[in-house]
Formats: structure tokens, C-alpha cells, sequence
């Protein structure tokens, strides 16, 4: 059966590193009959969490606040797959990535956690110029292990500083490999 799989892409650059990974892992996925919808985050208005406990998990936008995460919202709730996608700032994900994560919270809130669990997996795709990689997996697992979500794994691509430099590398066959494991 056919997964349905949401791609938060949280670099700033729409034909960078991290967005050849995403392409590869979406051609991998798609080869094998999933449907895929990215959310390039850097082009969506998302504003950082307030942090008042104020959503409402069922309401169709179940946070206070009216932005693009509207658009994420019920994408998020009907997935099978939720694929992190970043590249490597200060040893962590983008803020792109993890304002969009914060504010995936109300759909923790009020009348019924509509986040964890249900069945849902999660993987990582990550490009950097370095390899300072340890950090943010231990956030990853983290993240995987409170939402309850099976881990898919992940794939993680140092020695990219420049646009391209990940072109010919064996990081883009892994990325095609493990969208096309998700069936």
C-alpha cells in the first residue's frame, strides 16, 4: 500500500545540497508508488512558537497563530512519513527546520494528540560542509523516540560547503535507497 510521505525541507537554498538529497530520496519513493508533498520551508511565512499552550489539536489550523504552518497542519495529520530535511547549521538543524518543528506541537495540544504515534516514521536527510553530525542525531533520536515514531533512518552528507559539491557522491544513491525502502 501506498505511504503517504510529507518532506519538510528546511534549507534556505532551492537547488542546494540538501535539496539534491531531497530529490533523489523523493525519485527513490515515488519509484515505488508513495505520494510525496515538500514544504520548502524558507519560501513559507512560519512564525516561532509563543509557547502559550493555546492549540487545539482538532481545530483544522490548531494553532493561535495564522501562517503558512496552516498549509502543513493537515498534511502532517493524514502522513504515514515525516522526512526532516536540512543541512547542518551550529551542529544542528536549521531554524527553518526547527521553527516548523516547534510549532508541529499543537498538534499535541487540547483534544488529543493528533502527533505521536499513529503509526508514523520518521528519517533524516542532512548535507554539510563538515561532519559534525553527533548533535543533531542525538536530537533526532530524541525526537523520534518522544513522537513515538519509527525511525527510517537517515542520510548524512558531509563535505558539501558549496552548491553542487554533492553531485557524483555516494550519499545521493543512499537518499534513492531509502525513499525507495518505504513501502
Amino acid at each position: 500500500m501506498a505511504k503517504n510521505i510529507v518532506i519538510l525541507n528546511g534549507s534556505p537554498r532551492r537547488k542546494g545540497n540538501t535539496s539534491a538529497l531531497v530529490q533523489k530520496f523523493t525519485e527513490g519513493t515515488e519509484s515505488v508508488g508513495n505520494k510525496v508533498t515538500e514544504f520548502f520551508l524558507d519560501r513559507m511565512e512560519i512564525h516561532g512558537c509563543k509557547g502559550c499552550f493555546g492549540g487545539h489539536s482538532s481545530r483544522e489550523c490548531p494553532c493561535v497563530q495564522k501562517d503558512d504552518m496552516s498549509q502543513i497542519y493537515p498534511a502532517v495529520k493524514a502522513c504515514d512519513v515525516v522526512v526532516l530535511a536540512t543541512p547542518l547549521y551550529y551542529w544542528n538543524m536549521s531554524g527553518q527546520l526547527r521553527t516548523a518543528i516547534d510549532r508541529l506541537f499543537a498538534l499535541e495540544e487540547g483534544d488529543g494528540n493528533l502527533l505521536r504515534g499513529h503509526d508514523r516514521a520518521g528519517a533524516l536527510l542532512m548535507a554539510a560542509e563538515g561532519n559534525g553530525f553527533e548533535d543533531v542525531l542525538t536530537y533526532y533520536d530524541h525526537l523520534m523516540t518522544h513522537l513515538n515514531w519509527k525511525n527510517l533512518g537517515h542520510v548524512l552528507a558531509g563535505g558539501n560547503g558549496d552548491i553542487g559539491d554533492i553531485l557524483g557522491k555516494a550519499q545521493l544513491e543512499q537518499a534513492y535507497e531509502l525513499g525507495k525502502s518505504i513501502q
